[in-house]
């Protein structure tokens, strides 16, 4: 992997992440809350600066991942002057919903706006495989790639059927997972001994992580059907991300949860297809980060947005104190899966 792929896995994501953060920002900014810090990475300062009038400060850390920004009054336990107008708490209900949510929000409009663009620009791609089947991208990690499998495989039977398409490929791997599989494949034209495969179980859907290799023809769209593109797949994608996050939960599996890892990794091999692959991979994990952000869960956007309709519900504020102590549980809780989902990111995707 060059310096190339790594730099644009990194600032793809960060790219990502000050989207998301951003939101936060200029909708608490619009409605008048004091944002104390903007913050883009972690680690040692590079960078500082507070525009003049401005009470924010802008920073840039060393490690350029992750983002957040720093509202006053979020947290309970910070010193305030409590007669300060622009605490994140003195503010009416309907001004921290928007706050809240305009995280996510930014992420499904900066996949929109990526999307109307290229749509508008280029058409709308229209993927046409190889013949023979041909193995194309090879996700890092998969059981494909521990298995030795390599761009430009052809893939000639699998499971004992004959392979005469990227569909008949799939026929026979997705009904077959955590059960080991046959393949045989032709290598610079030598047929090589079967390979076993054992098919990963996502949501008790086999896949083994290739993308049949072929050609996207862009065909040219109105600026009505990019725009219909623009709304119609994000909401398409997160569909699938609700049917995925049901059949994980059916399943008790979660191999199909990437990390940052994965993600940064599949960024990288984007850069080898070009710069649209790239836009419409990004499309997709803007889109992901959105959603999950919105998912109910302590100490993400979707925790704090349950505390909220609590509050709509019930006329009365939930203790300020009360709910911090449940999202600082959330974020243990979290922080502890990322460290599992990386660490085991990182086994498959570097051995």
């Amino acid at each position: 992997m060059s310096a190339l792929h790594i730099l644009v896995a990194v600032l793809g994501l960060s790219l990502l992440m000050i989207v998301h953060e951003g939101g936060h920002y200029l909708a608490a900014r619009a409605f008048k809350m004091r944002v104390i810090r903007f913050s883009i990475g972690f680690g040692p300062t590079l960078a500082r600066y507070r525009p003049k009038d401005s009470p924010t400060t802008f920073v840039v850390g060393a490690i350029p991942l992750l983002a957040y920004v720093q509202i006053a009054g979020m947290n309970p336990y910070e010193e305030v002057d409590e007669d300060d107008p622009g605490l994140f708490q003195h503010k009416s209900w309907f001004a921290r919903l928007v706050t809240i949510a305009a995280g996510p929000v930014a992420n499904y409009l900066f996949a929109s706006l990526v999307l109307f663009a290229v749509a508008a620009s280029v058409g709308k791609g229209h993927f046409e495989a190889t013949t023979p089947t041909t193995a194309g991208m090879i996700e890092p990690g998969s059981p494909a790639a521990s298995a030795g499998i390599e761009p430009g495989d052809v893939f000639l039977r699998a499971d004992g059927k004959a392979i005469h398409s990227f569909e008949d490929l799939v026929a026979a791997t997705t009904p077959k997972p955590g059960q080991p599989v046959a393949y045989v494949i032709e290598r610079d034209g030598q047929v090589l001994p079967p390979i076993t495969i054992t098919p990963r179980d996502d949501a008790g859907v086999g896949h083994i992580g290739i993308a049949a290799a072929g050609s996207v023809t862009y065909v040219p769209v109105s600026i009505a059907d990019a725009a219909k593109m623009a709304l119609v797949e994000p909401y398409e994608m997160t569909v699938a991300q609700v049917k995925g996050i049901a059949g994980m939960v059916r399943s008790g599996n979660t191999e199909g949860v990437a990390g940052p890892v994965k993600v940064g990794a599949a960024l990288a091999s984007a850069v080898d297809h070009g710069p649209l692959s790239v836009l419409n991979l990004l499309i997709i994990i803007s889109v992901a980060l959105g959603f999950a952000n919105l998912l109910p869960i302590p100490a993400l956007d979707g925790g704090r947005l349950i505390f909220l309709v609590y509050e709509l519900v019930t006329r009365r504020r939930p203790d300020a104190k009360v709910e911090a102590a449940v999202h600082m549980v959330g974020f243990v809780f979290l922080i502890g899966m990322l460290l599992l989902v990386t660490f085991r990111d990182i086994r498959d995707v570097f051995g």
